[in-house]
This record gives structure tokens, C-alpha cells and sequence, in this order.
């Protein structure tokens, strides 16, 4: 029974307390709350307790100093509902560099629930909250193999804002799950894919600064003409989910965020609706650095203690956002690790993706999987290998798995216009035949470009968040003056022409024939063009094609979907292909040597045929693709007869017609092909 209070009684508050075994942060029963903080030089912490947000006398308590830094307070009272900060004080010693001082209240950094001013500094309080929630018997999502993984990455708010959504809550957790729409969960079940990776939804910083306008913190805004931070890369607590997606959040410049917690519950029922359809829930973190503007606690807690100096006592920014968290510090490491138990605990989180993963030192990430396994030892673990350097076989070394840019180059290039790829019928400049090749198996160490010892530790991937979408990127190599032309009409743009829909259709059959994990981006399936919406913003380049857009929580970013309609050959396609691929374990989990590949003269035809055995998959499949645009190819089929099961046309787990003997490809398309690996006699 909930028996919190309305006014701290007398004689409940123990300033004397130093209870160790207490966890960081906030603990709470119906007798009793204690407070637990890291601060290791400041010489005081005060407790700073507000009845609401908007408590204009709030109450301050001292808080009492315990072993290696640690702060407590405990009261002998449920404060349930109550808010909180801290108001720390900087050391007396002015030699003591690398310690901010700030006149304003701090959050917890170990907050599970943040209310906030929607502004720049977001002036954060800790709610007090109550997180227990009916899982009705919800369990993380088994996965046995990463490479049986088909992951769709997507924007909680994106996929179900647009009117074409239909959601009846948009941009919201509760929308993300609504029934009879177009967008969200239902999407998803549409496409079937098995696995969503959802973009941050840690409390992050939405708001930056006000454009070309100083801030009382010295901080003029002049490249971010929408201050805003729609993706959120920019985490301002890691445990606490995103308020703006609750049923009761907003958007709205100086609105209080967050009074009430419903995002709590809200984002439980979404993952747990997500289970309910077998479709594997991954976040996308980001402890790499936190967010640059806002009253971050970390910064001032210890500045010096929780980032990386350089020699000169400045912030590096190998991140590119100013910050770097130090990861190896153990308090910082500590709570790195306890929120990936907390968010795997309470809200059955089944994978993590971790942003510019480098940047987190090796025995972090090490420890990150040994606690996430501890828990499900089928928690899918991928890291974006990039950062403060290079270095996708040293994950693949700890059987975790990594973004694949090889496969991405090569298949669509790595630039539009100066480095197209094989569906273009262009050499990536670091891709060969051989290197093709290597992709299908998975890009593995021992071949060339290889980059991974197994092949599920592949995430195979042509688009993502970042940078052009494949359809642009395809658009802009058949016409270069795209990048700086402005669109005149948006619906004529999204058509592909016939050659352009070749490259696409023979890009999502590359990717769902070579061994690892597929991921496609929201939109992908459709040939979505990021075209800059009209909005408030002083953008110059509204009407132009987007590669970055984070910044844009408008039309640029959201997902029509009566987009699928222009180019609904390829949404069919991709559905066709996902299903093949969950159909046929070959394609995505056999042993390198089941697959053969065969000698062509063009170097941009590439032909294999896959033994199934490996994989326990009663089909062989024989594969060939051209990436020639100006000549078709042809060559012989393996020994018997063959259902066709894709084409340049059409694909999916039915049979299209039976062939034989000889196969031929036109420019820029591919086959599949398979048979009962009994009836042929080998």
C-alpha cells in the first residue's frame, strides 16, 4: 500500500546515515528513502527536495560523507512522487582544475524518471517513482544465432507521427503499438521482420541552443538552424527513458516534461507487445559522451573524474561532441553497467547497439557483456566499430557483433558520385571480385577486406540514420546534379526509373544472400528520398536532398506511408526477401566452405551455389548476380532442377517456375534458385 507522504515528518530525517550496501541513486520502501551519491571533491552535498517541479521553497538537506567519495541521506518516509536534486559545492582549492561549479541543482545521474523544462539546459529535477509493472509472463526473445536476426531501424516518433501513420497517438510509445494503422508494430508485422532497433531513447537533450542567439553560458548556436537534436545522440541520463514519446509528453518550447511518468509503463507495454509478436527489441545506446549543453550531472559532479583531458585539462572529442565519457573510470564504468542491467531488469531489453563504440574502453565492453549475458545469455550485442579508431575484428574477437561497412561500400560505393559500388557497375575503390565474394561469406578476417571471424558477427547493412538513404544514394548516381538541385516535385523524384529500381532490387538481394545479420533502415524498402521539408528553420537548403538528418523532427524525418504506393514493387520485393531468408537457414548460417563459388569472365557477375547441410536446411541454393549495366551474363546451373525463387522481378519463399542447364541475367539483376539437396544425386 502506497503510504507516501505530503510533508517530511518530524525527527524522519538521519543525516548521520552511511549505509554502503545501499545501491546509487534512490532507494525506497514504505518506511524508508535513501539517497546515494558519487562525489568525490566536493567538501559538501546538499539534498535539494521539492513536493512538485514547480516548488518554489523547495527544502535542503546535508547530506553526509561515507567511504571513497560517496554521499547518503536517509529519511524515515516514503517519498513517493516527490522531485529531487543536488546542490554540490565546488572544492575551496582553486587549483583543483577540472571541477564546473554551477549555481543551479543537479538531477541524479542515477535517475529512473527526469521532469524537465523543455529548453537547452532542460533543467532537470528527479521524480521519485514507482516502476513495478505486470509483465503478464513477458520473457526476452530467445535468439540463437545473431544471423537469424532481420533488424528494422527506426525513430519511435518517426514511424508513426505522419497523418499516413494513422496512429491514434502519434510520435508516442502508445502510438508505436497502436492497432489498425499503417505505421509502427503494424508495419513492422507488415515487413516481417524479427527484430526492431530503435534510435536513443535515453533521456537525451532535444533541445539546443537558440539559433545565432548567445546564451547565458557563452554558447552561440550557428549550425543548428532548428536547435533541436532529433535523433538523440545526446544522453542526458542512462536510465531514464525519453519523456517527449510518453502519451502526455511535448514538444513545445518551455513546456514541463515529464510530471508524470507514464513513459515508464508506456515503453513496457510497447516492448512487451513487440515480444507478443516475436520481434526482438534492440536499443540504441550511447555512452561514448553525454549531451553538450545541458545541466548533464555528470559534469558537474566531477568533470575530471567522469571525462577524458587532454594534457592541457581540455575535453576531447574523439566523439565529435565535445565530451568523452571515461569509461574506464570505475564509478563511471559502474554505471555503464548498471544501466545495461537496469534496462535489461525492467524493461526486458533483449540487445543493445553502442554508438561509436571504441570510444569504450575494452574491459568496459567486456564486463558490458558479461553482465547482459548473466541475464540472457541470448542478448544480442552490436557495436558500431568505429570511433577514436577502427576495429571490427576486435569485437568479432569478444563474439560480439558490428556494423559492416565493407558490404555497404561495396555493394552501393562509398560516395554517390565519386565512389560508386557494384550495383552501380562501378568498382568501390577497395572492392574487387574477390572482395564480393568475401562479402557474401560474411567478410570474414582471413579473406580479403575481411573483417570478422564468423560471420554472424556480420550486421550487413546498406542504409542507416546516417547519411544518404540507398534511394537517394541511388538517385544521385544516375544524376550528380541532385545534390544541390532542389526537388520540385517530391512524388515524381521518389519514382525510380527502371534502372534505378534494378539497383535497388539488386542491392536488397546482395544483402539477403550474404552470410551475417541484415539490417535495413526505415523507408529503405520503399526507396525513400529524404528531401528537406519547409519548417520555421532559416535552412538554405530546404527542398534539397538530406545525408544528415538529425536535426529535423518534421517531414524530412518522419515516414509517409502513402510513399510505399509509388515504388510498391520494391516494398513487395523486400517483404519477398525477408521471408525467403527466414525460410532458408543457408542463406544466412552456412559453414564458408558449403559455399562454392563459380569462375565468370566479368568480373561484375558473380555466381555460388550453397550446400545446405551446414545449416540443417533441407535446400541448396544457387545464387547469381550482375552488376554490369551495359551487358547481360549467363553461365551453367549446378546439376539438376531448380526453383526459381527470385528474380529481377519478383522474390519469396514460393516457387516461380522450375529451371535448368543454363541461366541468363540481364544488366544490373540477379536469381535465386533452389532444390532438395536429395534431388540431384551428388
Amino acid at each position: 500500500m502506497n503510504k507516501s507522504v505530503d510533508a517530511i515528518p518530524d525527527g524522519a530525517v538521519d543525516q548521520s546515515f552511511k549505509g554502503p550496501d545501499y545501491q546509487p541513486g534512490v532507494t525506497r520502501s514504505d518506511r524508508q528513502t535513501v539517497f546515494k551519491l558519487y562525489c568525490p571533491r566536493s567538501p559538501q552535498v546538499d539534498l535539494v527536495l521539492y513536493k512538485t517541479y514547480e516548488d518554489a521553497s523547495p527544502r535542503s538537506f546535508s547530506m553526509s560523507q561515507g567511504e571513497e567519495g560517496w554521499w547518503y541521506l536517509r529519511f524515515e518516509c516514503d517519498l513517493l512522487g516527490w522531485f529531487y536534486g543536488y546542490d554540490i559545492s565546488a572544492p575551496a582549492d582553486k587549483s583543483q582544475t577540472g571541477f564546473l561549479a554551477t549555481e543551479h541543482v543537479v538531477a541524479d545521474p542515477y535517475s529512473k524518471w527526469v521532469a524537465h523544462r523543455n529548453n537547452h539546459l532542460q533543467e532537470p529535477l528527479t521524480k521519485i517513482v514507482d516502476t513495478s509493472y505486470d509483465w503478464d509472463g513477458d520473457d526476452f526473445i530467445s535468439v540463437n544465432n545473431y544471423s537469424d536476426l532481420v533488424i528494422y531501424e527506426t525513430h519511435i516518433k518517426d514511424i508513426t507521427c505522419h497523418p499516413s501513420s494513422r496512429s491514434g497517438n502519434p510520435g508516442t510509445y502508445r502510438g508505436f503499438i497502436d492497432s489498425d494503422q499503417e505505421g509502427g508494430i503494424a508495419h513492422l508485422k507488415r515487413m516481417g521482420v524479427n527484430a526492431v532497433e530503435l534510435l536513443p531513447l535515453q533521456k537525451y537533450a532535444y533541445f539546443e541552443p537558440p539559433y545565432k542567439q548567445m546564451t547565458d553560458e557563452g554558447i552561440r548556436n550557428h549550425w543548428n538552424p532548428y536547435a533541436r537534436n532529433h535523433w538523440g545522440y545526446m544522453t542526458s541520463f542512462f536510465f531514464a527513458p525519453e519523456t517527449r514519446f510518453a502519451s502526455n509528453g511535448s514538444h513545445e518550447p518551455g513546456v514541463v516534461n515529464g510530471l508524470q511518468e507514464n513513459g515508464i509503463r508506456e515503453f513496457k507495454d510497447t516492448v512487451k507487445a513487440l515480444h507478443n509478436e516475436g520481434i526482438a527489441v534492440i536499443m540504441d545506446v550511447v555512452y561514448n559522451h553525454v549531451s553538450q549543453y545541458d545541466l548533464n550531472p555528470l559534469k558537474y559532479i566531477d568533470e575530471s573524474y567522469y571525462f577524458r583531458l587532454d594534457d592541457h585539462g581540455n575535453l576531447e572529442s574523439h566523439s565529435g561532441c565535445g565530451n568523452d565519457f571515461k569509461t574506464e573510470a570505475p564509478m563511471a564504468r559502474k554505471l555503464i553497467l548498471d544501466s545495461i542491467e537496469y534496462w535489461m531488469e525492467e524493461f526486458h531489453i533483449d540487445g543493445f547497439r553502442f554508438d561509436l563504440a571504441p570510444l569504450i574502453d575494452w574491459e568496459t565492453m567486456e564486463k558490458i557483456k558479461e553482465t547482459a549475458i548473466s541475464i540472457n545469455p541470448d542478448t544480442v550485442l552490436i557495436a558500431e566499430p568505429w570511433g577514436a579508431h577502427y576495429d571490427p575484428n576486435g569485437y568479432s574477437d569478444r563474439e560480439i557483433g558490428a556494423w559492416n561497412d565493407k558490404i555497404r561500400n561495396g555493394v552501393k560505393g562509398s560516395h554517390p558520385v565519386d565512389d560508386p559500388g557494384f550495383i552501380m557497375g562501378e568498382w568501390q575503390f577497395e572492392t574487387s571480385h574477390e572482395v564480393l565474394r568475401n562479402l557474401v561469406l560474411g567478410t570474414l578476417e582471413h579473406h580479403p577486406n575481411g573483417l570478422f571471424n564468423e560471420a554472424e558477427h556480420s550486421v550487413n547493412y546498406l542504409e542507416s540514420h546516417d547519411g544518404y538513404t540507398l534511394g537517394d544514394f541511388i538517385r544521385i548516381s544516375q544524376d550528380h546534379e541532385l545534390i544541390n538541385r532542389k526537388v520540385q516535385d517530391e512524388r515524381n523524384h521518389l519514382l525510380f526509373s527502371s534502372d534505378e529500381m534494378k539497383m535497388a532490387k539488386l542491392g536488397a538481394m546482395f544483402l539477403f544472400v550474404s552470410q551475417g545479420v541484415v539490417m535495413i533502415h526505415q523507408g529503405q524498402e520503399w526507396g525513400r528520398s529524404k528531401v528537406i521539408a519547409e519548417s520555421e528553420a532559416k535552412d538554405p537548403d530546404i527542398g534539397k536532398i538530406d545525408h544528415d538528418s538529425y536535426n529535423k523532427d518534421n517531414a524530412t524525418n518522419h515516414l509517409n506511408f502513402e510513399e510505399m504506393s509509388v515504388n510498391h514493387d520494391l516494398v513487395n520485393y523486400y517483404r519477398g526477401l525477408i521471408a525467403l531468408r527466414k525460410n532458408a537457414p543457408a542463406l544466412r548460417n552456412s559453414d564458408e566452405e558449403h559455399i562454392h563459388f563459380h569462375e565468370t569472365e566479368d568480373p561484375l557477375h558473380l555466381a555460388f551455389h550453397i550446400d545446405g547441410s551446414s545449416a540443417g536446411d533441407p535446400y541448396d541454393y544457387f545464387v547469381a548476380m550482375n552488376g554490369n549495366n551495359e551487358v547481360g551474363n549467363d553461365g551453367d546451373l549446378p546439376r539438376g532442377t531448380w526453383e526459381l525463387v527470385a528474380d529481377n522481378n519478383r522474390a519469396g519463399p514460393e516457387e516461380l517456375e522450375k529451371i535448368s542447364g543454363h541461366y541468363e541475367l540481364a544488366t544490373t539483376s540477379g536469381i535465386i534458385c533452389r532444390k532438395l539437396s536429395d534431388s540431384t544425386g551428388e
